[in-house]
């Protein structure tokens, strides 16, 4: 009996991997064996950077947010420590899109806490 193969479904699976790594470099790209381990390198990428996004921006908006602070004669710690004290619950993130473009709301909070 000969072997039975299903080629129509590997095919579509080497297409999908190939389509996915359209545009890497080198043999990145068509060779199948080499396509094959940068699409799963690439996939564990992935998956490692939606955490590392996460920190990064986090590390981002803590910058923005000391930066603001810190014309006003105050430091990130003692800003967020004030913050808490005044029971003012805004969030990293909005905190840093008000240091960055509206520069008169953020002094209006900074001098609200000091």
């Amino acid at each position: 009996m000969p072997r039975s193969v299903n080629s129509v479904a590997s095919r579509a699976r080497r297409k999908k991997v190939l389509k996915a790594t359209k545009g890497y470099f080198g043999r990145g790209k068509n060779v199948w064996t080499v396509a094959k381990n940068k699409y799963e390198k690439g996939l564990q990428y992935a998956y490692r950077d939606r955490k590392v996004k996460k920190r990064e921006f986090r590390a981002l908006w803590i910058q923005r947010i000391n930066a603001g602070a810190r014309q006003y004669g105050v430091s990130y710690s003692q800003f967020m420590g004030m913050l808490k004290k005044a029971e003012i619950d805004l969030n990293r993130k909005v905190l840093a899109d008000l240091a960055m473009n509206h520069p008169v709301a953020f002094k209006a909070i900074v001098e609200k806490v000091k």
